[in-house]
């Protein structure tokens, strides 16, 4: 009887961590959404719909392992298929970048490198073997059936419930109404630090975004303005930076952009330029801010588009 509740206990701790793993990739939801388009197996459009649904699926092997039900006929198999294609990322992840970052098995709130990600997964595996081995859980039969209805119908349900996709999220800011704004970038050439700046900021369009190397928003649109110069290396992104030096190369590690031109911009000479909100992507032609953009309305195919104007 020990030998049964201790299985028992131990099936509905391993659901725990895949509800756990989903729920924290809810929010923030963007790094997991850019996971996809990075791999480049879907695009941008496609990708809010597919991350949600990967965290439903998480929520789906997590809840009849909590429950302790339907574990042979599918949580078992689901949840050791879903663990080895985590497995196989993580290793390509670390083959083509190296073991550095965060992996995001547990969105931003749990940092892992992907190395600690395989390990964790391994022993997951080895506890999944274990318990398919020695513990049945209970089989639904009859009418009770409709329970496992509901736990599907509920689990890919409440991504989209808990952090709806945003179905204006692509509408194009450039035909948005804005007060363009002439910007002095005389503080920025006489300020920065690290690299010099180049004079042609000035001349024709340029994305310049200010970030803080703390701010994890900031981190996040890092990554996302990495993925679409991988897609279209000739979109002349800029970073200025604002932040002590010792932080400059956790950022590089999450973000993966040290190769995008940068600059360090600090104290007033930063908040002159990109004010208090971060991060700040400006749109700029000839010195002039054309658009003010939000990081989740950057779109890959209207900068192409205002690049051409």
């Amino acid at each position: 009887m020990s030998k049964k509740i201790f299985f028992g206990f131990l099936c509905s701790l391993l659901g725990a961590v895949f509800i756990v793993s989903g729920y924290t990739k809810l929010y923030p939801i963007e790094p997991f959404e850019y996971t996809f388009v990075d791999i480049g197996i879907i695009n941008w459009q496609a990708a809010p719909f597919i991350a949600r649904i990967l965290i439903g699926l998480e929520f789906l092997i997590g809840f009849f392992l909590l429950f302790n039900i339907s574990l042979r006929k599918i949580a078992y198999k689901l949840g050791i298929a879903v663990l080895l294609v985590f497995c196989v990322y993580l290793i390509l992840l670390m083959f083509f970048t190296g073991n550095k970052g965060n992996c995001g098995c547990f969105g931003s709130y749990i940092r892992m490198t992907p190395l600690e990600a395989l390990i964790k997964n391994v022993i997951m595996l080895a506890v999944f073997f274990i318990l398919y081995k020695n513990h049945k859980g209970w089989e639904l039969n009859g009418k009770l059936r409709i329970i496992n209805a509901l736990l599907l119908a509920g689990s890919f349900a409440m991504p989209f419930i808990l952090n709806p996709v945003e179905l204006d999220y692509s509408e194009a800011y450039l035909t948005k109404p804005e007060n363009k704004f002439k910007i002095e970038l005389d503080s920025l050439y006489n300020n920065a630090k690290l690299n010099v700046p180049p004079k042609t900021l000035s001349q024709g369009k340029h994305v310049i975004a200010f970030m803080s190397l703390t701010c994890p928003h900031c981190r996040i649109a890092a990554n996302k303005i990495r993925i679409i110069r991988e897609r279209n290396p000739k979109i002349p992104f800029y970073f200025v930076l604002n932040g002590d030096d010792e932080n400059l190369k956790p950022f590089f590690e999450n973000t993966h952009t040290e190769d995008i031109q940068h600059c360090i911009l600090l104290g007033r000479s930063f908040i002159y330029l990109a004010g208090l909100n971060m991060p700040a992507i400006y749109l700029l032609n000839n010195s002039t801010v054309e658009h003010n953009v939000n990081y989740m309305d950057l779109d890959q195919g209207e900068l192409e588009k205002w690049l051409k104007e």
